[in-house]
């Protein structure tokens, strides 16, 4: 298979006119001071940004990576989302955070310090989100970084020393003030915006009275299933999650 070309520019990736990534051959020139990481995975793929987007060019466009989800096979668009992490990982990491020295590509997915030889691997974010259900009801909440006016689930970063699930009972309790029971897995995601990895669970509601943080949420509630908000995209894992509520009960 040709070599596959993934560029990118403020959040947006660089596909042809009919909704495919560029291959065969480089759609816009390498600047001489871009660096171009090769990965293998698991074809050929060649990684570099863009100065500024691409315009003008009938057999290009310049589309959101979330977007692309749309238009791309799952198996690229997790593809797409990969070589995102690793270009904005190079974008972060190019000095050495013990000794200041540049760090320098050593294998596909690490730097080594030019200096010290410290070793660096790109880090992940990894966040919760849970399904809580009661009865017939779900919990949703509307955070006040939502884009848009949908409800999503509660969901939080992960922090030192936790595990997941003691993580899922702190975020529900901060955000709502609700304990919970039964807290079971139910999938992950990797979420590229910038460098994610989101982890799924079910729980079931046991109790207290529920009280929104609203340093972190503008609103929230339970809901029926005939009743629901508007809820997230196909995207994303909190869709995954009410689908399979709606399904099978």
């Amino acid at each position: 298979m040709p070599p596959l070309y993934f560029a990118y520019c403020q959040g947006d990736i660089l596909l042809t006119a009919d909704g495919r990534i560029p291959e065969g051959e480089p759609p816009v020139a390498f600047q001489p001071w871009e660096h171009v990481t090769d990965i293998k995975a698991p074809h050929l793929c060649h990684v570099y940004r863009l100065d500024r987007p691409v315009t003008g060019r009938p057999d290009l466009q310049m589309m959101g990576l979330r977007k692309s989800f749309e238009v791309l096979s799952p198996e690229m668009y997790q593809l797409a989302g990969k070589c995102a992490e690793l270009s904005y990982w190079d974008q972060n990491s190019k000095y050495c955070g013990c000794c200041g020295a540049p760090m320098k590509w050593d294998t596909e997915i690490s730097k080594r310090c030019t200096e010290c030889g410290k070793e660096l691997w790109p880090q992940l974010q990894t966040a919760i989100i849970v399904r809580v259900t009661r009865g017939d009801e779900v919990l949703l909440v509307r955070a006040h970084n939502f884009r848009g006016t949908f409800y999503g689930l509660v969901a939080g970063f992960v922090e030192t020393g936790e595990t997941l699930e003691e993580c899922v009972r702190r975020e529900v309790r901060e955000e709502t003030h609700l304990c919970i029971r039964n807290i079971r897995y139910f999938a992950s995601q990797p979420w590229p915006y910038p460098s994610g990895l989101m982890v799924g669970f079910t729980a079931e509601y046991e109790s207290g009275e529920l009280k929104l943080q609203r340093s972190e949420l503008a609103g929230g509630g339970w809901f029926r299933r005939d009743k629901l908000p508007e809820i997230p995209g196909p995207v994303s894992l909190a869709r995954r999650l009410l689908d399979d509520w709606l399904t099978n009960n």
